[in-house]
Formats: C-alpha cells, structure tokens, sequence
C-alpha cells in the first residue's frame, strides 16, 4: 500500500480533528490561564495550583474517559442510520456523566485532608486547599459538558464543542483577572479565585452547549421528550462496560503524570513549579494527538459500523502518520526554545522571586528536551487508543496501560527522581519511558485486531459463495 493512500485521508481527517483540536487548547487553555496569573503572584502560588490541579486532573480523567464511551456508540448509530440507537446513548450517556460529575466532585472535596499527608510544603498547602475546594465543584458541569460533547462529536459535529468552549475562555479570563488580583468592585482572592473562575466558566459552557445543540434542527429528534423514561438497563449497562475500562486508561496515564508533580513537590518547590511549567506546555501539544484520537474513535467507529475493515486500517493508518508528523514539529520547537518558554509562566521582574525563578527556569528548560523526545511516544499512543476505541476494544487496552505505566513507568521515574542526581528530569525520563512502552504495544494490539477482523470477513465472503455445480 502505498503512501498516497494515506495523505489523502488528511484533508477529511483535519477537518474532523481542527475543531476538537482548538476546543481541548481553550479548556487546557482554563487551566493554562490559571497559572499564568497565579505564577505572577509567585512561584509558591503557582505550587498550589499545580497541587490542586494534581487531584482535580485525577477525577477529570476519570470523566473524560468514562464519557468517550459515548461517542463510538453515537458513530456507529449514525453510519447505521439507528435514530433510536444514538438518541438512547446520547440520553443515557448525559444520565450518567450527571451522576459521575456530582459523585467525583464529593469524592475530591472529602481528599482535601490528604494534602497534608503528601510531604508538601506547607505554605503550598495552605494556599491549596480552598482552590481545591471550588475546583473540585467545577468538576460537575466539566463531566455534563462532557456528556454533549460527546454525543455531537459521535454525530461528525466536532465544531460545537469548540464554540462552548471559545465561550468559555471569553469569560473566564476577565473573571479571573478580576478575582485574583482584585479589580473594580471585586475583591482580591488570588489563589482561591482562580477556582470560582473556573467554576463560572464550566457554568456558563454547559449552559451554552445546551442551546446551540438543542436549538439545531437536525438534533431536535434527540432532545423531543427527554425524560427518565429514557434510562434503559441495556443501555447503561453498555456504555459502563466500555467507558470503565477507557476511563481507567485514561486514569493510569493521568496518575502517572500526577505521580510527577507529587514528586517533583518532595524534591522542592522549584522542581514542583518547573514541573508544571513543562507540564503546561507538554499539554498544549498533546491537544493536538487528543483531536487526533476523537478523529480515529469518530472514523474508525463509521467504518466498524459500515463493516469495511479494510477501509477503517487505511483511515486509522493516515492519523497516526499524521499525528507523528505533528509532534515531530513539536518536538523540534521544545528543542529550539527550551531556554525561552519557561519565562511565560513566570514574573521575571520582581527581583524577590529572581532566585527561585532562575532555578524554576533552569529545571524547566532540561524537562522540556526529555518532553521533545516522548512527544511522538504520547501522540502515537493516544491515536490508537482512539482508534481501539472506536472498535470497541478497551478492556485490553486498559491492561496495556496499567502494565505501561505503572509497571514500567512510574518504578523509573522514581527511582531516577528520588534515588540519583537526575531528580525532576529524572522523574521526567519515567514518563517517556512508559509512553514509548504504551505506544508500541498499544499499536500491536490494533494491527492484531484488524488482520483478525478482516480475516474473518473475507471468511465469511467466502462461506456465502455458491456451492460450484457439478
């Protein structure tokens, strides 16, 4: 198969993926704007935003990825002409991420007490707990949103979400800009602001996705008579045994770069803060291999639900050579720039903070070449995920996950981190190594799956052919 058999997938592949793309950069971009006003305040502040954020990315995973179970079944519903079939997975697939929002929200507010056995340094702590407190509750309306999200991404409506959340951005900035640093009638909360900011704005693009999904005509039938008479056992039962194990997934990837700011914090405050620094930046480009992965779950999904396997390797094939391509342009920018970018996130003229700043860049700059290197690792990872998603193949998956992660991963990166001079690079070094692991077994198993899949198509062709006469 030759090459131009899967470049001329990308045109219809960014068109799917510019929307989500832009979409996931404005969310991250809530978080990204938190610490870049927080960072002003100090490198302290920042810490505890990054701390606050460590358990709050725990349970927003934990969403996310229970949600994407949605999308698969809404795709193949579509490319079936099922109306029945997405109208039940989208209602009860918003059922459940209400009740998963709201569960997640209690579930964090009651850790809070767990910050003060973590070994962090207590003036991080401190400003870390009432953060916590309202970033927590803004879980609710991120997993609801999720919900819709999901359903229009199903239905090849990627540009929805991205309008939410452009709203959102919109509103977040000035009221975070007013409650951190206090300005006209509003008080100055700092740290704390940045919370109910982030509350606002979940608020408000949950709100406004609601109306832009349920005012379209062509969505009116899914949202006619939405009632708990809805709510079907068969239902909820599917999308439970495919968004558990995709939400465990993404819980072992989330942890493992969790597990890095927690230790990252025992060494200091400034590799805490170079962490998030790293972080930020590491996230703004994964965005792009995530809008990449709705794409391959969205694609892959129609071509399950069509039964052309064959088509379906040919369009996952063009997205993950597509993703590689993007993260190797990443990849060469940290490289070039790995000096420069951590100043963004930082208050370079206030000469009270010229030391830890300095240190902060420092360990920043050596973090973001070990993030040059596992771009491509993250980006082939993440697309086959949503390709095997959108087969419907989590359950092993979840297992390559854990074992990549967790058992390779995580056991290099505190060991390097804690045990040898390499400290937060260290612990940066386990991150590449357990994404290259996921990356290639993770790809395995797709390659396996789809010659067992058109295997047994061909198979049956052949079974359906007429006797010879004779």
């Amino acid at each position: 198969m030759n090459l131009s058999q899967y470049t001329k997938e990308f045109s219809y592949n960014l068109k799917l993926a510019y929307p989500v793309i832009l979409g996931m950069l404005g969310h991250t971009l809530i978080g990204i704007v938190d610490k870049l006003m927080v960072g002003k305040l100090g490198s302290a502040e920042l810490a505890a935003v990054s701390l606050g954020n460590s358990f709050i990315f725990i349970a927003m995973s934990i969403g996310i990825g229970f949600s994407t179970a949605i999308t698969p079944i809404v795709a193949e519903g579509d490319a079936e002409k099922d109306l029945p079939k997405v109208r039940s997975a989208f209602h009860n697939g918003l059922f459940l991420c209400t009740v998963l929002g709201i569960s997640l929200f209690i579930l964090v507010f009651f850790c809070k007490p767990l910050l003060s056995l973590m070994g962090q340094p207590q003036e991080v702590i401190v400003l870390a707990l009432p953060y916590l407190g309202w970033a927590a509750f803004s879980l609710i309306p991120m997993v609801i949103y999720q919900g819709y999200k999901q359903f229009a991404d199903g239905l090849s409506m990627t540009k929805y979400s991205m309008y939410a959340i452009v709203m959102s951005n919109i509103i977040h900035i000035p009221i975070n800009y007013a409650l951190i640093y206090g300005v006209w009638i509003f008080p100055k909360l700092g740290v704390t602001g940045a919370g109910i900011g982030t509350v606002i704005s979940r608020i408000a693009m949950v709100v406004f996705m609601h109306l832009i999904l349920s005012n379209n005509k062509k969505l009116k039938a899914y949202f006619h008579e939405f009632t708990f008479a809805e709510i079907k056992k068969t239902t909820i039962r599917k999308i439970v045994n495919l968004g558990l194990p995709s939400s465990m997934q993404m819980l072992f990837e989330v942890a493992l770069f969790t597990s890095a700011v927690w230790l990252c914090g025992t060494i200091g405050k400034t590799s805490q803060a170079a962490n998030e620094i790293a972080l930020s930046l590491a996230t703004i480009t994964f965005m792009f291999a995530m809008g990449l992965s709705v794409t391959a779950m969205i694609r892959v999904s129609n071509q399950k639900g069509l039964n052309d396997y064959k088509n379906l390797v040919v369009v996952a094939r063009s997205i993950f050579l597509l993703a590689i391509l993007i993260e190797i342009v990443f990849a060469v920018c940290f490289v070039v720039f790995h000096n420069y970018l951590p100043h963004f996130f930082l208050n370079m003229d206030n000469e009270m903070q010229a030391l830890d700043n300095n240190e902060v860049i420092a360990i920043a700059a050596k973090l973001l070449l070990v993030a040059a290197v596992f771009q491509i690792s993250d980006g082939i990872q993440v697309v086959v995920l949503g390709a095997l998603r959108g087969l419907q193949d989590v359950k092993i998956p979840m297992y390559i996950t854990f074992v990549a992660y967790w058992v390779v991963g995580f056991p290099i990166s505190f060991y390097l981190g804690v045990f040898t001079e390499l400290k937060a690079t260290g612990v940066w070094i386990g991150l590449l190594a357990g994404l290259t692991a996921a990356a290639i077994f993770l790809y395995l198993r797709f390659n396996y799956l789809t010659k067992k899949f058109m295997l047994e198509q061909e198979k049956a062709a052949f079974e359906m052919l007429p006797e010879p006469q004779i």
